[in-house]
Formats: structure tokens, sequence, C-alpha cells
């Protein structure tokens, strides 16, 4: 059956669950479904979202609660009972529990670390002491783990014993008597080695780690080049103070995707979804960057003023002035998306700068001429057309815009490539260099570059003194 007939069926059979008032057909018709549907449909039915997951299996429950959204989440803490919210909290993973709380204002933390057994509001305090945006922020305590004096048989009996509330148990951590990082050994490396062997027989000690101060987003570069599930983490002595997963990198990967996004939209990044981040802290996120592209706009006007005698002399020139500077603006917002893009998934480094000014140089050139060319041709057209619109002088225009199009492409190209790489060498988010902060600041210089080459090329035909 398709989804499409599949989907309105599960919805018709929820509707008729509640309108029947049976709590325990509801919990077993929500315990029977995939975490997936059952997430549709709190989606489909917000008013019943909390009363969804106080329905479900505890296990379940948890496991549909760690994928919906930051608001969903709050929304049925704040509506669950406190004795079903304490569940729900103590059995959420370290990692997820701690995702969830470092969202929420101070008052309401220190609410819901009340409902927490003892040892969860250690461990969720200690996760929470880690920079924000740092690997130890992600980390789960719950793993297997097993020392290099031990047999087969003896990680197959631990595996047996603690696995169950393990994060994952594709990998098992090899670790020393005071708690420092040896290797990690796969299970299928672990299944298919003699009972008898021991572990320190079967490790290769090519074991890769992550700081739990490393940053979240460059944890992800490091998943993704050594094609892993887990990844164990560890502090400045290598002791293993526990792991990250993939899944949890699968959420920052795509974190990190919308805030550069919003960035290179010239906003600030909105932390919560669109429809529910409050309309003023909207208004917040979005004006700083517009009164700054605003006053970067205004430096064009000064830049028209300058050349105000010449643009009276030859009032044609004024005709081509958003041609030009929507050119290298658009030719700057495509490098600067190019570079941030190729910076965000590890194809390009500060290293690479001189390899990306070459390429760009190029194809800035060849850009330009491209458009250049078409412009010149342009006005040739025009002119055959209508002879009196650029009078006698119409190829001098057409070279003056031609010649101004390579000019301000080829400079367009150029800063939107390397205002990336400049910011990130200083330690900042490559994503601030959006395409419309390059847009405006070609804007400007590309004013001058066209009235500087109108001045080069008619300086003996519309320019006399």
């Amino acid at each position: 059956m398709s989804l499409e007939l599949e989907q309105p069926d599960l919805i018709e059979q929820f509707e008729q669950l509640i309108s029947k008032e049976n709590t325990l057909e509801i919990r077993e018709f929500l315990d029977d479904q995939n975490i997936s549907d059952v997430a549709n449909l709190i989606n489909e039915f917000p008013e019943y979202e909390a009363r969804i997951i106080a329905n479900m299996s505890i296990h379940r429950a948890v496991s549909v609660f760690k994928i919906l959204d930051i608001a969903q989440q709050k929304d049925i803490v704040k509506e669950l009972p406190s004795s079903k919210t304490a569940e729900l909290l103590n059995e959420l993973p370290a990692d997820d529990r701690t995702d969830f709380f470092e969202e929420l204002p101070k008052a309401a933390l220190r609410d819901l670390l009340k409902l927490l057994d003892p040892e969860e509001i250690k461990i969720t305090l200690a996760l929470l002491g880690y920079p924000e945006d740092s690997v130890g922020r992600l980390m789960t305590p719950d793993y297997v783990y097993v020392y290099a004096h031990n047999t087969i048989a003896e990680v197959l009996e631990t595996i047996r014993k603690y696995a169950r509330n393990s994060e994952t148990v594709d990998v098992i951590y090899v670790i020393a008597e005071n708690g420092e990082l040896i290797d990690d050994v796969r299970i299928r490396d672990i299944i298919l080695a003699s009972p008898d062997k021991r572990v320190d027989e079967i490790i290769d000690g090519r074991v890769v780690s992550l700081h739990v101060t490393d940053d979240q987003e460059n944890a992800a570069q490091i998943f993704k080049m050594n094609n892993r599930v887990a990844l164990p983490v560890v502090d400045e002595n290598n002791i293993l103070l526990g792991i990250v997963t993939i899944d949890d990198m699968l959420w920052v990967a795509n974190e990190e995707f919308s805030e550069d996004m919003q960035k290179m939209g010239g906003t600030e990044a909105l932390d919560e979804p669109y429809l529910d981040i409050p309309l003023f802290k909207l208004f917040r996120k979005r004006i700083g960057w517009l009164v700054v592209l605003f006053l970067g706009e205004m430096l064009t006007a000064t830049a028209m003023g300058y050349f105000e005698d010449e643009i009276a002399k030859a009032v044609v020139l004024a005709l081509f002035v958003p041609l030009i500077i929507s050119s290298g603006g658009n030719s700057g917002s495509q490098a600067s998306t190019l570079i941030i893009q190729a910076m965000a998934v590890g194809e390009i480094t500060i290293s690479d700068w001189w390899r990306v000014l070459r390429r760009e140089l190029l194809s800035g050139l060849f850009l330009g001429t491209v458009l250049g060319i078409i412009g010149f041709i342009r006005i040739a057209v025009w002119h055959s057309i209508i002879p009196n619109v650029y009078g006698p002088h119409w190829m001098m225009i057409g070279s003056t815009v031609g010649l101004s199009l390579v000019g301000v492409v080829l400079w367009g190209t150029l800063s939107g490539s390397m205002l990336p790489i400049f910011l990130k060498k200083l330690g900042a988010d490559p994503a601030v260099s959006s395409a419309p902060f390059v847009a405006t600041l070609v804007d400007v210089t590309g004013l001058i570059i066209y009235f500087s080459v109108a001045l080069l090329f008619l300086q003996g035909v519309y320019f006399r003194h």
C-alpha cells in the first residue's frame, strides 16, 4: 500500500480512538506504530501532542520525543503531569536531555532539574558545564567499555550485562585501569574472534577520538572523513568521558546548515522554528544586518554624488548604473555562496586561498568578458534601431559599459571568494559574508570602477573642461 493511502488511514484510526476515549486502545495503537508515524500524528494533531506522549510506553515515548522540534518538546513538557515529565526526562539519553535543557530559560531549567534522579542531575550538570556548541554537550556516558587484558569471552559477557542501556554496541571501547582510552573495537571483530583471545591481541591502536571541547561542526567533519557511527570523547589526559553517535552529528549538520542559510540571507541565526519565534525577537534578528546593509548602500549615493558633474555631462551613463552594479553584486554573491558552501563541507581550507584566487581571477575574467560583450552588442543593436538614443559616440559608450562589466564582475568575483576566507582566518563565521553584504560592497566599488572607466574613454567627448 502506498504511503499516500497509509497516512490518511492512520489519521482516521487515531481520530476514531480519540473520540472513543479508550486509553488502553490508544496506548496499544500508538505503541504499534513506527516512531516517525507517531511524530507525524503529533504534527497533525498538535492539540493532542502531550496526550500522545503520555499514552505511550515510556521507551517509545522517549524515542518520539527525541525527534520532535524543540518548540514541540517545550509544549509537551508544559502540559504533561510532573510525574510523567519526570519519567520522560529520566529516561531520555543524557545527550538528548542536555540538548533540550540548553534551550530552556534558567527558571524552567531549575524546575525540571528537580525532577531528575540524583545521578541524572550530576550527569546533566556536567554536560551543561561544557562550552556551548562543543562536543561535550553532545556526548553520552552510556557506552560499553572493556580492558585490554579481558578475553573475548569476558567481553561478550560484559556486553550482555551492560549493553541494554548503551547508546550503541557497534563499537566497544578499550580503556586502561585509570580510564585512559586505548582503542576501540568493532563488534564484528569481537564476534569473529576466538573466545580465549585477549582484547590486546585484536586491537590495532588506530583509534580516532574527539576532545571534549572540540567544536561540533568540526566533529561532524571528523565523522564524515572516518566513516564512523560513533566516536569516543576524551579530556586533555586522554581519559574516556563518553561517546558521540552519528545521529547527534546529523542533527548538528542540519542545524549548521539552517544557520548558514539564514546568515547568508543577511540575518542572524534564528535558533528557533520561524513560526515559533516571537515577533520582536525576529525583528531584532533581522534589523541589525538591514541597518548595516542600508548604511553600506548609502555609500552608493555618496559615490554617485562624487561623479555628479560627470553624470550631468553624460546623462546616458546613468542608464547603465543598475546594469553595472547588479552584475557585480550577482557575481560576488555567486562566488561567496560557492566558497562558503565548499568551506562548510571541508572542500576548501584557509591554506587554499591562493588556488581559489587564481581560479576566481580566471572565472571573473571569463564571466566579465561574456557579459561585457553582451552589453556592447546590446548598445550596438539598440543604436541601429534608434540612432538618437546614444548619439554619434555610441561605440565609446558601448566600450565603456563593456569594459566596466569586465572590471566590476572580476572585482565582484574576487571579493565574494576572498571575503569568506579572510573572515575564517580572523576566526569569524564565513557565513556572515552573506550575499547581501557582498552585493552591497560591490555596489559601491562597482560605481567607482564604472565612472573611472567612463572618464578614461569619454574624457575628450563628454567631459571637456
